[in-house]
């Protein structure tokens, strides 16, 4: 059998690898366009600032290696450029000599990638501005950065844009990152997105949300941005992480579908819907975990998982693909953020009816050194408590429970499983309650009825006729409260009852929802009927309204039962 594959990173890689591991005999041919195969692509904005010292560890294979270890026939610097679907051919273009040939198949496999968006404005082509891709484009950014800049502007938040703009921070380069969303990282909800800005702004970068770019002029070899809002930014370079759509510039004539969001339709085997031609990677459509819906997301993981299942499918075996739920983590600084499943948005766009809880657990036993805080925020459903989607910002132990909550979701398991996970604890690494098993208390109490919140942006709607009480310190209240807000110390909740009017309803919060949640208990068990407390307390808050709190800088963990011990720090209060 001859197989042809049609790029050369992750899917393409993968399929390679795997049908040589299954066949010995078959004859298989892998044409990458550019100079490079198998790259780590991810860590390309590392070597640009720095982190990754030696560019050579980027370059997991060559042709040669694959040759020695795989027997695969691997050509860089070769391009499709068409395929005819009917003699079972594509034609191939050599890149350095120019001269075109043709290369029969007996299966095809399209791994053609997506490619970095440009809209059309004007100026965009100055040659100051740059996307990041692959190799080459790593090489022409970093000798731009080594000929001396100062200023640089990254346009469009999202993964690439964060690690772009962390990266020339490193470097010592002025950065302003431009995002045409109200957020950095549209992916997240609005509330987990703002942890990240407030420690990007932390750390240096001007963050221009809610507007784009409308032109490009070049100053004296320079670029100047134009944005909606009429600010005027100069910058020494530019990159442009805007997105990526699907490369399919090759399917013309092929009559091979293609979806409703512009990717190639596949069905489970990865096959198109022309016998014989596989596709996988960036490319193709997919179907969201929890939506069941049509998805393009651009991710290493399932790439080479669908490489691997189309590689079976070919050679005979049963094997599946059945859907991406869009697990994916940042580094951002000090900080780490991270998303498996359903975000909110998603959830309300779909109509799927969902609850919501959030909570700020350290990282490991916060008696331990070098730890702090993170925001988890869990949503799942209703009715069965089926988790649906988690999202966590924070610093250590992120990736941990990430990974956990995305497991539970392929499982298809509960809030009422999480509180039953049996995970590791040793003091450096985790703490007795993990965060996941916090996580499934807090929601299945939710679910039972012990508790019962509101949410920060509610408000200042949802406290119109309510009575606010603040059970934190009186330090913390000093330092800085929810407008109207009376203060009620935890440990005066009992004192005061009868001071606490039972015909309104009563609004609680604390730092993280741990004094109020407590605080809520003693009222309901005493005759109020009316009484909720804020999810995630004033730590969540910052998502929504930014106060004196939210500094974006690292904190220290609070420690549930000495939170009040712990805040008589004014130092510690301020800390976000």
């Amino acid at each position: 059998m001859k197989i042809v594959i049609v790029g050369g990173v992750a899917a393409g890689m993968s399929a390679a690898a795997r049908s040589r591991r299954l066949s010995e005999t078959a004859e298989i041919v892998v044409l990458e366009k550019s100079h490079y195969v198998s790259f780590a692509n991810c860590g390309l904005p590392y070597h640009i600032g720095g982190e990754i010292e030696d560019r050579e560890q980027l370059l997991l294979q060559t042709p040669q290696s694959l040759a020695e270890s795989l027997n695969l026939d691997v050509r860089t610097g070769h391009q499709v450029m068409s395929i005819n679907v009917d003699r079972q051919s594509v034609t191939v273009r050599n890149i350095e000599t120019g001269k075109e040939y043709i290369e029969n198949y007996e299966k095809l496999i399209l791994s053609p990638g997506a490619k970095p968006i440009r809209p059309n404005i004007p100026g965009i082509e100055h040659p100051k501005i740059f996307t990041l891709r692959n190799i080459e484009d790593m090489d022409r950014i970093l000798s731009e950065i080594n000929y001396g800049i100062q200023e640089s502007v990254v346009i469009g938040g999202g993964y690439i844009g964060i690690e772009m703009a962390e990266n020339l921070r490193r470097r010592n380069i002025k950065v302003s990152l431009v995002e045409l969303a109200e957020q950095i990282m549209p992916v997240l909800d609005k509330e987990m997105a703002r942890d990240i800005q407030y420690h990007l702004e932390y750390h240096g970068i001007n963050l221009h949300l809610g507007v784009a770019a409308t032109e490009f002029i070049d100053i004296d070899g320079k670029v100047g941005i134009t944005l909606e809002d009429n600010a005027i930014l100069k910058a020494d370079l530019v990159i442009l992480a805007i997105g990526v759509r699907p490369d399919l510039s090759i399917l013309k004539d092929t009559g091979i579908s293609i979806g409703p969001l512009g990717g190639i339709q596949v069905n489970e085997h990865m096959e198109t819907s022309v016998p014989g031609i596989y596709a996988a990677g960036d490319a193709i459509e997919v179907i969201d975990t929890i939506t069941s819906q049509p998805s393009l997301l651009a991710l290493a993981g399932p790439a080479n998982r669908q490489g691997r299942i189309l590689a079976n499918h070919i050679f005979g075996k049963d094997s599946v693909y059945k859907s991406t739920q869009g697990t994916a983590i940042i580094k951002v600084f000090q900080m780490t953020a991270g998303t498996t499943g359903a975000s909110e948005k998603t959830l309300k766009k779909n109509n799927i009816a969902y609850k919501k809880i959030h909570i700020h657990p350290s990282g490991h036993a916060s008696y331990f050194p070098g730890t702090n805080s993170m925001h988890i925020k869990m949503l799942f459903s209703p009715d069965d408590g089926k988790i649906l989607g988690a999202q966590i910002s924070g610093y250590d132990g992120v990736d941990k429970r990430i990974d956990i909550f995305a497991t539970a979701i392929r499982a298809k398991m509960t809030v009422y499983n999480l509180e039953e996970l049996e995970l590791a604890y040793s003091p450096p690494y985790g703490s007795a309650k993990d965060p996941v098993n916090m996580a499934g208390f807090v929601a299945v109490n939710y679910l039972n009825g012990d508790i019962d919140f509101w949410y920060a942006e509610e408000f200042p709607s949802i406290t119109k006729n309510a009575l606010i009480i603040d059970v934190r310190s009186f330090n913390e209240y000093q330092t800085w409260h929810i407008p109207n807000a009376v203060n009620i110390p935890l440990g005066t909740v009992r004192s005061r009852i009868d001071t606490i009017p039972k015909d309104k309803d009563i609004l609680l919060y604390c730092r993280v929802g741990f004094r109020s949640y407590l605080a809520h208990r003693i009222l309901v068990q005493s005759g109020f009927k009316h009484v909720k407390t804020l999810a995630g307390g004033s730590k969540t808050f910052c998502g929504f309204h930014r106060t004196s709190l939210c500094t974006g800088k690292p904190g220290i963990p609070f420690v549930s039962h000495a939170e009040d011990k712990l805040a008589e720090n004014a130092a510690n209060i301020t800390s976000a």
